[in-house]
């Protein structure tokens, strides 16, 4: 059996007046895969991200997650059906300590989330899914820490730890490597591919190196169309992706 289909997206199109930022893309993601989309500054990569999300609503195509049809829905009700993102700019509770930040985070995904009468660090179920956060980040060693004194890659981490807190099936990630340095950029390579084991990973990067480290399948996109896509070996290969984003190789 192939693996389990968690989005589906079919034909997806965002208009900004006259611009076409995402022109009729369709891309599966799958459990205990990297589907990762590349392409340079101003493909579409980020549109895409977030007409997955539900922070933007496509001009025309559907999306599905986990079977459900969520079109046009807002990004909460997206998360609901297990799906959960990244952004490229580090997006935490500076102030707040690790654990508290993924909490919070926990927290959010709760019914009566924000019923401030219950001691919501006292519920079982809101920590259980904090600690396995924490573990799964990989910032267990961390937890009483100031988010705004961990390193660069460590508030990567965390990111990815509040996205997990919410037990999503989907995983959407936007540059997660970003600025990191080569010590760091391992260690997510790691944590990420430890990850896909019980998820569908979306990720859009532009460190190469780990790009082809981690992706089982690879999308390549150019001013907003899908220009190929497919196994990564193959998309290397592929003289039209080399001549429009890769560049020649000697």
């Amino acid at each position: 059996m192939g693996a389990e289909t968690l989005l589906q997206a079919h034909g997806l199109t965002r208009r900004f007046g006259g611009l076409v930022a995402v022109d009729d893309v369709s891309l599966t993601l799958r459990r205990g895969q990297v589907h990762a989309v590349i392409g340079p500054n101003g493909a579409g990569k980020s549109t895409l991200t977030n007409l997955l999300s539900g922070d933007l609503t496509p001009t025309r195509g559907t999306l599905h997650v986990l079977g459900h049809d969520v079109t046009g829905a807002s990004p909460e009700a997206i998360a609901r059906r297990g799906l959960a993102r990244s952004y490229q700019r580090t997006n935490i509770f500076a102030p707040l300590t690790v654990w508290d930040n993924v909490r919070l985070a926990a927290q959010a995904r709760t019914p009566r989330a924000w019923a401030w009468w219950r001691r919501a660090d006292q519920q079982a179920d809101v920590r259980a899914r904090a600690e396995r956060a924490l573990t799964l980040a990989r910032l267990t060693a961390r937890r009483e820490r100031p988010a705004a004194v961990l390193s660069h890659g460590e508030q990567r981490q965390l990111e990815i730890a509040l996205a997990l807190a919410t037990e999503p099936q989907v995983l959407l990630l936007d540059e997660p490597l970003a600025g990191m340095g080569t010590a760091e950029a391992e260690r997510m390579v790691a944590l990420l591919a430890e990850l896909k084991r019980d998820h569908a990973v979306m990720l859009v990067e532009h460190d190469m190196d780990a790009v082809f480290a981690l992706a089982d399948v690879l999308t390549v996109m150019v001013n907003g169309r899908v220009v190929a896509s497919g196994h990564p070996a193959e998309i290397r290969s592929d003289a039209a992706v080399q001549a429009a984003y890769l560049g020649e190789e000697g």
